[in-house]
């Protein structure tokens, strides 16, 4: 069986992959010969970076900038990948801000930021990818959830992100029995803290971080042949965390 998918011919869009984890995956999906739309909203010349590097698999790259959430926004950065490299095919939604401070000392306008980047983004992305995709019969659409939420665990710290990330699990649920007719699935990939973390990750199972690897394995099932009969999943890439512990 095939493990990493043959993603050539397709399109491929990363929300927030100028940097961190966004990059590593949109640099995964060019190494299996997609075009990729580097997306940002601020970081201009790390998009452009990102861009050189996914070319150096000898794909099209291009980068497109927008708020994703902002609707006419949402759509001026697809109309941008599409004119360049074609249809979207493949969505991967991984923007996402966090607070990682008290409930109570959030300011309100970043309690916004946080639920809106985190779940409308996913949202107004996923609305529009779907226009090409079901024309086409076949699209990919993978959330970025986070460990816990599908267990309605929350923290006082930074809780609003976990408001924003359990909307994206149902989320995730909700449209993959609505397009199971359409030729898409839909799934999520939870982690619990990543490599690029600045924290200590000494207690953390097996002593360490998921890397970007571990990450990007369950979204290559995902887009592969042997994802195709699977929709509407989340997988945790937590190293058998168990917070009730």
């Amino acid at each position: 069986m095939q493990l990493a998918p043959d993603l050539e011919g397709r399109t491929a869009l990363v929300t927030g992959s100028a940097k961190r984890v966004g990059r590593e995956l949109l640099l995964t999906l060019a190494a299996c010969g997609a075009d990729v739309a580097v997306h940002y909203r601020e970081s201009a010349d790390a998009a452009e970076s990102t861009a050189a590097a996914a070319r150096e698999y000898g794909v099209d790259a291009t980068t497109v900038c927008g708020d994703v959430t902002d609707p006419d926004a949402v759509d001026g950065l697809f109309d941008a990948a599409e004119t360049e490299l074609g249809t979207v095919d493949v969505l991967v939604n991984n923007v996402g801000n966090f607070d990682a401070r008290h409930w109570e000392s959030i300011e309100w306008a970043s309690w916004r930021d946080t639920v809106e980047s985190t779940f409308y983004g996913t949202v107004l992305c996923s609305r529009r990818a779907l226009d090409g995709m079901r024309e086409n019969d076949w699209g990919r659409i993978v959330n970025i959830g986070f460990a816990d939420c599908d267990r309605r665990h929350a923290h006082p710290v930074n809780f609003p992100y976990f408001v924003g990330k359990t909307g994206v699990l149902m989320f995730t649920r909700m449209l993959a029995a609505d397009t199971q007719d359409d030729g898409v699935t839909v799934n999520a990939i939870s982690p619990f803290a990543v490599e690029n973390t600045v924290s200590d990750v000494s207690s953390f199972p097996r002593g360490r971080a998921a890397s970007f690897d571990d990450v990007a394995a369950p979204m290559l099932f995902f887009l592969g042949a042997g994802g195709s009969y699977v929709s509407g999943q989340n997988i945790a890439v937590d190293g058998g965390r168990l917070p009730e512990r």
